[in-house]
């Protein structure tokens, strides 16, 4: 399908396309390392679908925000689950929408690209989605970079920076856009090949540049893979830092979460940890691998005090809520925000400005912005006080 060309609507109504992948995330907390081909299965392990309460949420906030001048934005949407449902429970008025598709029961990738194609021959001046990298991807090859694309974050993996950094920043980010005070900007569209992910590789891709809405507190950048010979060293010292933790409390269970800082620091307590799972260890013993949600809080049930182990997304900053779905609410309060232990090398941390969360509970994440700031390990026995926004 060849990239549409776009003229943008500038008399009258802000048009907004608007749509919801409902199947984005599901695999989260069940562990599945993604959403793609897997809906079945996540359902079978229990999963429910996050981003229709992800899309409300955001829409919620934006209707607030607008006020009395919601009369002026049209939201172009496709039917039911797709948009319409979400739109609908925010208090979107049905005039407000205009149905452009209707997806089967059962949705794909191409009616989200259905949809693209049709807002951007109906002249929309952004097209605002709630799903992952994927959703992104979609939309993207329809558009290219003729229309401004915005996420809502709901995926497990979101490492293009056209994403919000929380749901309800799509209120302020929109009402700027709208005011005139944001403009738009290029960002990289990546995607991670989910097949290879769930079998611990991690193949991220450069899928192509986007439009999107620029403002750096709101809007996340594209992960940054932070790799200098020089870090290995310092991980090893993490790595004797975190024995000499789990040496000093044997009763306590550490938590390992994913990613290749803490899969290197793991090395020194020779278990088989798992590049892209969360793990778990008491006195120096793996007790679980490759977690999701029900297996971590079953481990809390037996074992206390719990340490949480993570490592910050290089550049975005996200210590909870990307790529670590299973590190739920309930996961995280059980554990307490004060075990949660933060490493990162000192390069890392120099392209990370702040760190972040989004847990999906907006009640635990404002318990995390009262602390300001998070202690992160920078070395053995060295830490560094970084600052933390929600």
């Amino acid at each position: 399908m060849g990239i549409l060309k776009y003229r943008p609507h500038i008399v009258g109504l802000m048009r907004i396309g608007f749509l919801v992948n409902p199947i984005a995330g599901i695999g989260g907390r069940v562990g599945l390392k993604g959403s793609d081909n897997v809906e079945e299965e996540a359902r079978r392990r229990g999963a429910k679908s996050v981003s229709p309460d992800r899309a409300k949420e955001a829409l919620t906030k934006l209707v607030s925000q607008l006020g009395s001048s919601v009369k002026d934005v049209q939201f172009l949407s496709c039917s039911g689950v797709m948009g319409e449902s979400e739109l609908l429970r925010a208090g979107v008025t049905q005039s407000g929408i205009e149905i452009v598709h209707r997806p089967p029961k059962h949705t794909s990738a191409k009616d989200t690209e259905a949809a693209a194609k049709a807002f951007a021959e109906r002249g929309v001046d952004v097209i605002l989605f709630c799903g992952g990298d994927g959703t992104a991807r979609d939309i993207v090859k329809v558009v290219g970079k003729n229309v401004p694309v915005v996420g809502i974050p709901a995926g497990v993996k979101m490492h293009s920076g056209v994403f919000c950094t929380r749901p309800e920043n799509v209120a302020f980010l929109l009402q700027g856009f709208i005011n005139g005070r944001i403009g738009p900007g290029e960002a990289e569209i990546l995607d991670l090949d989910e097949e290879k992910y769930r079998k611990g590789k991690w193949v991220v891709r450069l899928f192509g540049t986007a439009t999107t809405l620029q403002e750096p507190n709101l809007v996340q950048a594209g992960k940054m893979m932070v790799a200098e010979v020089a870090d290995e060293a310092i991980k090893d010292e993490m790595g004797e830092y975190l024995s000499e933790l789990i040496e000093k409390e044997p009763k306590a269970l550490f938590i390992l979460g994913p990613g290749s800082t803490i899969s290197r620091i793991s090395k020194s307590l020779k278990v088989d940890k798992t590049l892209l799972g969360i793990d778990a260890v008491v006195d120096g013993k793996q007790v679980g691998k490759d977690l999701d949600e029900r297996s971590l809080l079953g481990l809390l049930d037996k074992h206390e005090p719990a340490y949480l182990a993570v490592s910050p997304i290089g550049a975005q900053g996200f210590i909870l809520g990307r790529g670590n779905l299973q590190l739920s609410p309930k996961v995280v309060r059980r554990i307490g925000i004060s075990n949660i232990i933060v490493f990162a090398t000192p390069s890392k941390l120099q392209v990370t400005p702040t760190l972040r969360v989004d847990t999906g509970d907006v009640k635990l994440d404002s318990e995390f912005a009262k602390k300001e700031y998070l202690r992160v390990i920078v070395g053995y026995r060295t830490m560094r006080m970084h600052p933390l926004q929600v």
